[in-house]
């Protein structure tokens, strides 16, 4: 599994950190993860914290997830706005997913604002063992 990596995300922070997160600058801003193998899957966390998950979307297409989530402002009366700095807008992510993950059966859950997702690695990639015969006899595949 690869991870896109955007060479200007932190540029982009220091950016959106002083000139505001209501500025013109509309770039998606990228969402903390951690990923790791366990046993026959990969499993991805990503933090959104205080997000909807209605606003919550993944797609896959052919071997790219991407993630997209959206944290709101508040919807009410106006306010007189003191500090703010949690973000808020558009967050993305996009993981390549190598030939040996199984991209069909992706699984997605929410939970204490954790997205998890769970990703199993396709059966053709699994290790197996392959029999060996004496002779010009067949050789039979184990797994």
């Amino acid at each position: 599994m690869l991870m896109r990596t955007d060479p200007f995300r932190e540029l982009d922070r220091l950016t959106q950190q002083f000139l505001g997160q209501t500025g013109t600058w509309s770039r998606p801003t990228a969402m903390p993860m951690d990923a790791y193998r366990s046993g026959d899957e990969f499993v991805v966390h990503f933090d959104l914290p205080g997000v909807d998950p209605e606003a919550i979307e993944l797609h896959v297409e052919r071997n790219v997830l991407t993630v997209k989530a959206e944290r709101r402002l508040a919807e009410g009366e106006p306010v007189e706005t003191v500090v703010a700095e949690r973000p808020h807008g558009v967050f993305s992510r996009q993981l390549f997913l190598g030939e040996t993950l199984d991209s069909e059966r992706v699984d997605a859950r929410y939970d204490a604002g954790v997205l998890t997702l769970r990703i199993p690695v396709a059966e053709r990639a699994k290790p197996r063992r392959v029999e060996v015969s004496a002779g010009d006899g067949p050789r039979e595949i184990t797994r």
